[in-house]
């Protein structure tokens, strides 16, 4: 039994593995259950009493070794692997698709291409806003509704602090800093403290338009509404302007286009009036350019503003609002042919 011993130690001492299939035929041999130390052990029970101590000892001893020899040329092979293999475990599975450009994106680059062409340069302002810029500078009440909690993300320690509730906050800022002629769009993203639902959401996106300069009219901002509606949706589109009410201008409207879905003929989009609203707008009032100023004696203006989302939902039929933030894969690929 101890020249056996002696014998596989000797073996063991000496065993090299070229690859990872030659050590695991290694460890069968020795290690395994039907191995050659395993079958030392099963004879152990057939050593005189006096040799059982010095043979126990030896058999562990050649256990011990064995295992070590097969963990260190294992870890050798790990090693090399670790050296060799650059994959990054880290990363995404393949294949790795391209993505595409969000729908808002889209649409929000269209109107400022659409704008830019008509002379208005980009605005941006801070989402985290003071009450003075989002609703004292343009016209709002102390009691208007829209600064009741039911619409506006307050901060509680700072009740001057507020999450944005337009981008009309972007022109005040303009107008406070810069003097007629005043030409910009403002496009940003805004918060209300709405229920989510399918056709609303607490966060969403706006895009704003304002000019002041001498003699602006309300002829222009018509002239503007009808060039953008025709090239937003097409050249047959058509527009109306129904009266409104806005704090910030006097007088005010809405738009509506011809549907682009049955052409004006009525359809359930539409409601079968053939219309659908896209966008308020009016001229400045007086009492905003003089909060911000600017001389309303001298210079007046227009304004316009409609929601990222609604002009997208009209291109590209999206029924569920929920959807422009869920970062679904399988929606966005849907927009790949869109630019």
């Amino acid at each position: 039994m101890i020249a056996k011993i002696n014998q596989l130690l000797e073996e063991v001492a000496a065993l090299k593995a070229a690859n990872a299939e030659e050590l695991e035929a290694l460890r069968i041999k020795y290690l395994s259950k039907k191995g050659a130390i395993n079958d030392l052990m099963a004879d152990f029970r057939n050593v005189a009493a006096e040799q059982k101590k010095e043979v126990g000892m030896r058999l562990n001893e050649l256990k011990t070794k064995a295992q070590e020899k097969i963990n260190a040329l294992k870890e050798q092979f790990d090693n090399q692997d670790n050296g060799q293999d650059d994959l990054d475990l880290t990363r995404s599975a393949y294949p790795v698709e391209l993505g595409t450009r969000h729908p808002l994106s889209i649409v929000r680059n269209e109107i400022i291409d659409i704008f830019a062409r008509l002379g208005f340069n980009i605005a941006e302002g801070p989402e985290i806003e003071d009450d003075w810029h989002v609703f004292s500078a343009l016209n709002f009440a102390e009691d208007h509704p829209a600064r009741d909690m039911q619409d506006t993300f307050f901060i509680e320690s700072h009740p001057d602090v507020l999450l944005r509730t337009h981008t009309s906050s972007v022109q005040s800022r303009v107008m406070e800093v810069s003097q007629p002629p005043i030409r910009i769009i403002c496009p940003g993203r805004v918060y209300r403290n709405e229920a989510i639902s399918y056709r609303a959401h607490c966060f969403f996106h706006q895009v704003e338009a304002l000019y002041v300069d001498k003699d602006v009219s309300f002829t222009d901002l018509k002239q503007v509404l009808l060039l953008f509606a025709q090239e937003m949706f097409g050249a047959d589109t058509k527009i109306r302007l129904r009266p409104s009410y806005f704090p910030f201008t006097e007088p005010s409207a809405e738009m509506d286009i011809s549907c682009n879905i049955c052409g004006g003929k009525g359809c359930p989009f539409c409601k079968h009036t053939g219309w659908v609203e896209i966008l308020g707008c009016g001229m400045v009032d007086p009492n905003v350019l003089d909060a911000n100023g600017i001389d309303s004696k001298v210079y007046s203006g227009y304004a316009l503003g409609m929601g990222i989302e609604r002009i997208t939902n009209l291109k590209y039929q999206v029924k569920d609002l929920r959807m422009f933030s869920e970062n679904d894969t399988r929606f966005l690929k849907e927009f790949e042919a869109a630019y």
